[in-house]
């Protein structure tokens, strides 16, 4: 850092100690990213008495649009850097693509913003120790939107069956988020035939190498690497997440993945992904699929005294006696509604939220990890301390 960002980033955390917010303050929200994601987080946040959201800001012209009707008073901003500017913002969602999420971060934080940033955390793993050195550094409070953490049905079954014992040893767990195939002509149905006016494809890649437009690459970036780690972050680091958080907040030593193409349309991200993750004790397993009917998704803990199921409404364990009753529980609801109210009695109380950037930084490298074993075709040995690759 340079003498002049020392500075700056000394007095943007002397500021933070003096922008702690009342119980009866409002909070100026601001919204990085205004996407089908970024949108519906932010409507849960305007279930929340005290938030106003007061700007909006996007690439895609269109999509700034339709923010703007369930936020009328808001400003909006092409860049980033503008909304980030304003003073009235106090805090910043961010659902931009995974690949600006490191940038779009640390801007904030060193800005004087809380942030609500959405998983997966970053693209690859170096972004995701510098969110954190931010955050510590500036004293903000940084939410990842592993919203298990702040979830009920979660904390609850944590406490009741892997806490107290009752499940006994893990000895391995099963992670699922299978998805129906795609046909297709539906991959290609809703594309547009040419790049819309509106839409700064430049800005898009941001800090990835420029290519010509390219209409899939825009509207379904989660099928290309370039951008985010495809099924194996999507919906890997919520369920490497949910392990974390119930057997220990340490990655694995050892990982191995394997990918499958369906689609032969130029995407880099695989329609279906296994992954297998080496922990001390205990084996996990994660999984995402394109079968005929899917099924349930959730996580499975296997003890020699029980096994838990668990999914973002419910849970049940089965006990290993035999003969012996089920207990199951069942909630309803968006827990995602739980994470935000928890992020905004942080932003207020400053404290450490569920889903400190800190937990989400190692929970992010198993599928990072797997994302790296699966294109090089290899077992990767990891050192979860010295977080580095080690050698065979």
């Amino acid at each position: 850092m340079t003498r002049r960002e020392v500075g700056r980033t000394a007095a943007v955390s002397a500021l933070s100690y003096t922008r702690i917010l009342g119980a009866n303050e409002r909070i100026g929200l601001g919204v990085i990213g205004t996407g089908g994601r970024g949108v519906h987080v932010m409507t849960k946040f305007q279930l929340q008495p005290e938030v106003e959201v007061r700007a909006l800001c996007d690439v895609y012209a269109v999509r700034l649009d339709q923010a703007k009707e369930k936020a009328p008073q808001a400003r909006t901003f092409a860049y980033h850097e503008k909304l980030l500017e304003l003073k009235e913002v106090d805090a910043v969602l961010i659902g931009s693509p995974d690949h600006w999420h490191k940038q779009h971060a640390v801007d904030a934080m060193q800005a004087g913003k809380d942030v609500y940033v959405e998983k997966p955390l970053c693209r690859v793993i170096r972004e995701g120790l510098e969110m954190v050195k931010t955050a510590r550094v500036t004293n903000r409070i940084c939410q990842v939107g592993l919203q298990q953490r702040s979830g009920q049905v979660y904390i609850e079954a944590r406490e009741r069956f892997i806490r107290s014992g009752m499940i006994g040893s893990v000895v391995h767990v099963k992670a699922f988020w299978n998805n129906q195939p795609v046909s297709a002509s539906r991959r290609t149905s809703s594309l547009p035939a040419g790049k819309p006016s509106n839409l700064d494809w430049a800005r898009f890649l941001g800090p990835v190498k420029w290519r010509e437009w390219n209409p899939m690459m825009y509207f379904n970036f989660r099928a290309f690497l370039e951008f985010n780690g495809g099924l194996m972050t999507d919906f890997g680091h919520h369920w490497m997440d949910v392990v974390h958080m119930f057997l220990g907040e340490r990655p694995p030593h050892g990982v191995s993945a394997s990918g499958l193409w369906l689609a032969k349309d130029g995407r880099t991200a695989p329609d279906e992904v296994v992954a297998l993750f080496d922990y001390d004790g205990f084996h996990a397993v994660f999984e995402s699929l394109r079968i005929g009917n899917p099924g349930e998704y959730g996580v499975e803990f296997y003890g020699d005294k029980g096994k838990l199921f668990i999914n973002r409404n419910r849970y049940e364990f089965t006990p290993a006696a035999k003969g012996a009753e089920k207990i199951a529980a069942k909630f309803p609801g968006d827990i995602t509604v739980d994470h935000v109210r928890n992020f905004l009695d942080c932003v207020k109380s400053r404290k450490l939220p569920n889903a400190d950037v800190a937990l989400a930084y190692k929970s992010v490298q198993p599928p990072l990890l797997a994302v790296q074993s699966m294109l090089e075709k290899r077992r990767i040995k990891w050192d979860p301390d010295r977080e580095e690759a080690l050698p065979f």
